[in-house]
């Protein structure tokens, strides 16, 4: 076996800080209202007024207040402190008592974060250095699919290990045991791994469904699956059938520091005789118990990594992506090329 090189637990990769993350989904955030967030270790105060949603750090530049614990006050926020106003674009627009000049709209300003919103969710970028839009697949808009959000707060684990985590489908025969696959019934898949340089994928092909549950029962159709790495923080997993796509998970892992992150996923169905709200109910009630069984193991790896004072991986045969993930992770690219198949019981 050879040893993988050890990662970082106390600094993000600049390709990270400087990528756009999803902060909140768009109705976490109301008119009116304001949502505290930590996106890769900066603290945010989201709000939300007639014109959009506004995205400042979370600190007053006056006192150092957290203007999270403000309120949204003539189409601005206002820190609860002294009252000071700040506008999306973080211009101090309002001080109480006295009178502002336009010069010292500018000099008292708070940090203002990039925002946009899109599909229902809201994206910030901490740098100049981001895109002008946050790259997105396009299933996400699909007019022809249901979607649905789910966001299930914040998990103890880095969100590299989430990325790795749905990469992989080794664990899942083990950890998933009785839900997507048997541990004691393995079936023959046909691993292809193939890459375009940015991106990484991996096509599991089987000619026989998983013999879980939730497998049984969502998925009988099933040709094949593929899960597409976009660095640095989206895996967009797709199941096929020979009718076409059977369904569609955008994850995102937002890091909220080194140790924490966020996880957003999309669902994405096409439109069948099944309403929206009864397969959202049915993905929910049996994918629930997968998401809680992985939000334990991300957060015991991550206890082991700390107790011994950082990661020590080996790599095993089943693990056929290697380093590439965390190549792309720190922001490289790929040789764009395909692996030869890997077969192997799943």
């Amino acid at each position: 076996m050879t040893m993988m090189p050890a990662i970082s637990t106390t600094a993000l990769p600049d390709a990270v800080r400087n990528a756009w993350h999803i902060a909140a989904l768009s109705r976490q955030v109301r008119r009116g209202k304001v949502r505290r967030v930590v996106v890769c270790g900066t603290p945010i105060a989201l709000f939300r007024n007639d014109d959009g949603v506004g995205a400042l750090v979370d600190r007053c530049p006056h006192r150092n207040y957290p203007l999270s614990a403000g309120r949204v006050h003539q189409g601005g926020l206002e820190c609860p402190y002294h009252g000071w106003r700040f506008a999306r674009d973080g211009a101090c627009v309002a001080i109480p008592g006295c009178t502002l000049g336009a010069e010292q709209a500018s000099r008292l300003a708070a940090q203002a974060v990039r925002v946009c919103e899109r599909h229902g969710a809201i994206f910030v970028a901490l740098s100049d250095t981001a895109p002008a839009e946050p790259p997105l697949p396009p299933t996400l808009a699909r007019a022809d699919c249901d979607h649905f959000w789910w966001q299930q707060g914040t998990w103890k684990g880095r969100a590299f290990d989430a990325v790795e985590n749905v990469m992989d489908p080794f664990h899942t025969s083990h950890l998933h045991h009785g839900f997507i696959r048997h541990r004691e019934r393995r079936l023959p898949v046909s691993l292809e791994v193939a890459s375009d340089g940015p991106t990484i994928t991996m096509t599991n092909v089987q000619t026989q469904p998983d013999v879980g549950l939730m497998s049984r029962f969502l998925e009988r159709e099933r040709t094949h699956s593929a899960s597409r790495y976009f660095p640095p923080t989206l895996v967009e997993a797709r199941w096929e059938s020979k009718r076409g796509l059977t369904l569609c998970v955008s994850a995102f892992f937002t890091p909220s520091s080194d140790d924490s992150f966020m996880p957003f996923a999309r669902f994405s169905s096409p439109h069948r005789i099944s309403p929206g709200w009864l397969k959202e109910l049915a993905i929910r009630l049996f994918l629930s118990p997968v998401i809680a069984q992985d939000r334990q193991a991300l957060a015991r790896q991550h206890a082991v990594m700390e107790e011994f004072g950082r990661p020590q991986f080996v790599t095993g045969p089943g693990d056929i992506l290697g380093n590439r993930l965390y190549r792309l992770w720190k922001g490289e690219a790929l040789e764009p090329g395909a692996d030869v198949p890997v077969v192997s019981d799943l």
